[in-house]
């Protein structure tokens, strides 16, 4: 994988958010944690719009982590719910805005309708190219690397592949991401500062900003402040500054 290096980043071609704090925010506000689940999609669709229009090529949200099955069940229902309701409502307005949506993670646990209308979903979205949505439900790094190995075995196996073919590259393309560039911004509302299973590999060189603010209070003015800050970030990928100095 070759990466540029840049004295100073600018805009982030691809930024990922772990979207945390829903909870926590109902809570605030002595209501049921569906409140604030329901105000996170609101702000969601907030979120698309302005970083599409800061010029971000891609976007990844954790909406659903592998480990998230282990809540109450009720919550887990409900936001199966919110996951198809949130699909049926928004696909075709991001359609008509030039958006591409895909999911990643392992499908295989959700309800039929909810993988007809991921699918539908996607296939209206296809050839849309003012930035790509990818939503990673029921996904988990771990799971996403274990994939990428596995795939690489069967090739071993098969004798499609061998032992001294298997480098980077290699794993790299059996990952849910391998025709996506990796994230340069990782963003995680909520206070907490831990990536969470989120992209493991993929995350190896990108910035990263924390914030305590709750994902439903996650405004415009918080989303150019993280762009901001990210701007000021020097990418040295393992170099000295000198050298990124010297070659720009």
């Amino acid at each position: 994988m070759v990466m540029k290096l840049k004295a100073k980043a600018s805009i982030p071609q691809h930024v990922c958010i772990v979207m945390d704090g829903n909870g926590r925010w109902a809570k605030n506000r002595k209501m049921p944690r569906a409140y604030g689940h329901r105000k996170g999609v609101e702000n969601t669709r907030q979120a698309i719009e302005y970083f599409a229009n800061a010029g971000v090529r891609h976007l990844t949200l954790f909406a659903f982590s592998s480990e998230n099955w282990d809540r109450p069940q009720d919550e887990v229902s409900i936001l199966m719910d919110l996951f198809l309701q949130s699909l049926e409502k928004y696909s075709t307005e991001l359609h008509q805005n030039n958006i591409r949506i895909r999911f990643i993670g392992d499908r295989e646990a959700f309800s039929n309708a909810l993988k007809k209308q991921i699918q539908k979903s996607e296939l209206l979205t296809v050839d849309n190219q003012l930035m790509t949505l990818n939503v990673a439900a029921n996904y988990g790094g771990q799971w996403d690397i274990l994939r990428a190995v596995k795939s690489i075995a069967k090739k071993l196996v098969n004798n499609k592949l061998n032992l001294e073919q298997v480098n980077q590259s290699e794993l790299e393309s059996g990952l849910s991401l391998s025709d996506s560039p990796d994230p340069d911004l990782f963003i995680r509302t909520g206070g907490e500062q831990r990536i969470s299973n989120f992209l493991l590999w993929q995350l190896a060189y990108s910035e990263l900003y924390f914030t305590e603010v709750l994902w439903p209070d996650f405004s415009k003015l918080e989303m150019q402040q993280a762009l901001d800050t990210y701007a000021q970030r020097q990418r040295r990928y393992g170099k000295t500054t000198d050298q990124l100095n010297a070659e720009c």
